[in-house]
């Protein structure tokens, strides 16, 4: 139990303690980080490939992520809604427009094919597929070490994290609503509150809940983690261009840990510079927090 905690906070906070200045350092871990992030859903696909009774066994994780994903996104929606009503976050307007939508969306599939390539790979008898397991926390142990250097590189301070009341505020909604909607999905599901909440935290990360999730509980709740995290994503891109005018709030928090990053620039395009701050706040808290929550909640420490 002990040894699952260590494995993913001891490389994550390695990588926290190294800083590179040099900006192309930083652009190379991000690099390595997506191809890392394609081989592991690669691995996944092919551990899914081996599942018996597959077809029962897709229905199931279907099933699973509609109900995480609506009891979650839909918890997310409704909370940040009610505070967006009573208590609205006024900006600046911008008016530029998102052609990019079906560029970014199409960005997000591309981690879909990688899983679906690693499916059909797997279905091949091949002798490699037996240490899949192992080559999975190998990578998972580089990725997290990577990660604490990213989050480094971004040079956020503890102070402009306690100075933004806006990204704080909407980090405790979309946890405190997340969470609620993990424990729903939890009952409606037959399954312990620990691998609702687990299953719930992965706040849009899916490169990282999905292996996680497959390290924990198997491929199927890691399937159904990694594509209600994908379904997040997908959907805050959407609804972004709709919200961001009137609901600025419910766009940010809908976002997750990727307003930090894939969705920020949307955020901007719709709100102005004003909601940088709190997106990038937002984004780091979350991505900070995310797998010391999953790895708690999967020991079975609460």
């Amino acid at each position: 139990m002990y040894f699952g905690i260590l494995i993913a906070l001891v490389p994550l906070c390695l990588g926290y303690l190294i800083k590179f200045k040099e900006q192309k350092w930083i652009t190379k871990i991000n690099q390595i980080l997506s191809w890392m992030v394609y081989f592991i859903l690669f691995i996944m696909g092919t551990e899914l490939a081996h599942l018996d009774n597959l077809a029962a066994n897709l229905k199931i994780i279907l099933f699973y992520t509609g109900i995480i994903f609506i009891c979650t996104f839909g918890g997310n929606f409704i909370f940040l809604a009610i505070v967006d009503l009573f208590l609205p976050w006024r900006t600046s307007h911008s008016n530029a427009t998102y052609q990019s939508r079906f560029k970014m969306i199409l960005e997000s599939l591309r981690v879909c094919i990688a899983l679906i390539a690693g499916f059909v790979a797997g279905l091949f008898p091949l002798f490699i597929w037996q240490y899949s397991e192992d080559i999975t926390k190998v990578v998972l142990v580089f990725l997290l070490l990577l990660i604490g250097i990213q989050l480094r590189s971004n040079n956020i301070s503890l102070k402009q994290i306690l100075l933004n009341k806006v990204g704080i505020a909407t980090t405790i909604i979309v946890i405190l609503s997340t969470f609620l909607g993990g424990i729903i999905a939890a009952f409606i599901l037959a399954q312990p509150v620990r691998v609702g909440l687990a299953m719930s935290s992965g706040f849009g990360w899916y490169s990282l809940s999905g292996i996680l999730m497959t390290e924990a509980h198997g491929p199927i709740i890691g399937s159904a983690t990694f594509l209600n995290d994908i379904l997040r994503e997908l959907c805050a891109i959407i609804l972004i261009p709709t919200l961001i005018k009137r609901y600025k709030l419910t766009a940010l928090g809908l976002c997750g840990a990727t307003s930090m990053d894939f969705t920020l620039p949307m955020l901007q395009k719709g709100a102005g510079v004003s909601i940088v701050p709190p997106a990038i706040v937002q984004g780091f808290l979350l991505t900070l927090i995310m797998p010391i929550f999953m790895t708690l909640f999967n020991s079975g420490l609460f």
